[in-house]
C-alpha cells in the first residue's frame, strides 16, 4: 500500500491562505520574487491570476514539508502539478516560483476578461461532448478542460459560449462558473504555454525522487525533459484528474492526503478509493495526517 499527496488547482484560493504559514517559507518565497509575498492574499490581490497561482504554490510547499513525512507519489491538479514538482524534489521552490510568477502573468494577459471555466456536475461526459462540438467555434470557443470524475467535468472558453452550454445542459445537471478567470487547458492557451516552455529550457530539473503523476497523462513521469514538457504545457492541455485518481488507486495508493486549501479532490477521490482513506490536511490534525503517512509507510515496506 502507498500514500499520494495531492495539491488543488486554481479556485481552491480564499483571502488570508497564507497567514498563518511558517515565516521561514514566507521568506525564502519573499526573497525569490524579491517582493513580500504576505500581501498576495488579500481580496483584491486574488483577483490576479499571478497572486492565486503563487498563493497555492506557497501554501502546498509549506505545508507538505509541515507533514515531515515522505509520501509514495504526488500529483497536483493545473498548477498545484507546480508544488508537486518541488516536493519531489525535481524543481527547486525559487524556480517554480519564478516560473509560477511569469505562468500566471502569461495566462492574465492572454485573456483579461471575457473567458473563464464553469464545472459541469451531473452531466455524463458523452453528453458534455456532444454540446461542445456543436456551439463551439471561431465566435464562440468552448473547449473541455477538465475530466474530474465520472458526471463532473470542467469547461473553458469564453463567457458567451459557456453560457450557451450551461443553457443546453439545463435540466441534465448543474452549471457552476468557477473563480477561475482564464480559460485554462485548452487551445486558447497555446501561444502562452510556449513562451513559459522557452523560460523552462533555462531551468534545471532532476528526476523526481517521489514519484510524480502527471495530470494531464494520468501516469508517472521520471524523465526530466518529460516532466519539463509536462510543467510547461499543462495549462493548453485537458486535465484528466479521474484518471490519474484512478492511475494512482491501480498501483496501490491507499492514502490520499489533500493539501490546503479546501477539499474538492478529497470528494473526488472518495468515488475511486473502495478501499483506504482520503483526507484533506485542512481540519485535520497534523499528528494524525503524519501518523497515517507512517502507518502506509510501514505497509509499504
Amino acid at each position: 500500500m502507498s500514500s499520494l499527496l495531492v495539491f488543488p488547482g486554481q479556485g481552491a484560493q480564499r483571502p488570508g491562505m497564507l497567514q498563518q504559514l511558517p515565516v521561514s517559507v514566507l521568506d525564502e518565497a519573499s526573497e525569490a520574487l524579491a517582493q513580500d509575498v504576505r500581501q498576495l492574499d488579500s481580496a483584491q490581490a486574488l483577483a490576479s491570476t499571478r497572486a492565486v497561482q503563487l498563493c497555492l504554490l506557497i501554501a502546498g510547499v509549506a505545508h507538505a514539508r509541515q507533514l515531515q513525512h515522505t509520501p509514495d507519489y504526488v500529483a497536483g491538479l493545473s498548477i498545484g502539478a507546480y508544488p508537486a514538482a518541488v516536493i519531489a524534489g525535481a524543481l527547486g521552490f525559487a524556480d517554480a516560483l519564478r516560473l509560477v510568477s511569469l505562468r500566471g502573468e502569461l495566462m492574465q494577459c492572454a485573456y483579461p476578461q471575457g473567458y473563464g471555466m464553469t464545472a459541469l456536475i451531473g452531466v455524463e461526459l458523452s453528453t458534455v461532448e456532444h454540446v461542445l462540438a456543436e456551439i463551439h467555434g471561431p465566435d464562440s470557443p468552448v473547449y473541455l478542460a477538465n475530466i474530474n470524475a465520472d458526471n463532473q467535468c470542467v469547461i473553458a472558453g469564453s463567457d458567451s459560449a459557456m453560457q450557451r452550454v450551461a443553457d443546453r445542459v439545463k435540466g441534465q445537471g448543474v452549471a457552476k462558473r468557477l473563480a477561475v478567470s482564464v480559460p485554462s487547458h485548452c487551445a486558447l492557451l497555446d501561444t502562452p504555454a510556449q513562451t513559459l516552455a522557452e523560460a523552462f529550457a533555462k531551468v534545471t530539473l532532476k528526476a523526481p525522487a517521489i514519484t510524480y503523476l502527471s495530470s494531464t497523462r494520468a501516469r508517472p513521469i521520471r524523465d526530466p525533459a518529460q516532466l519539463r514538457d509536462d510543467l510547461a504545457f499543462n495549462m493548453c492541455r485537458v486535465v484528466d484528474w479521474r484518471g490519474t485518481v484512478q492511475s494512482a488507486y491501480e498501483r496501490g495508493v491507499r492514502l490520499q492526503i489533500e493539501l490546503p486549501p479546501g477539499a474538492v479532490l478529497t470528494g473526488l477521490a472518495r468515488r475511486v478509493f473502495e478501499q483506504g482513506t482520503v483526507i484533506a490536511f485542512e481540519g485535520a490534525r497534523l499528528d494524525t495526517l503524519q501518523a497515517l503517512l507512517e502507518q502506509e509507510g510501514r505497509h509499504h515496506r
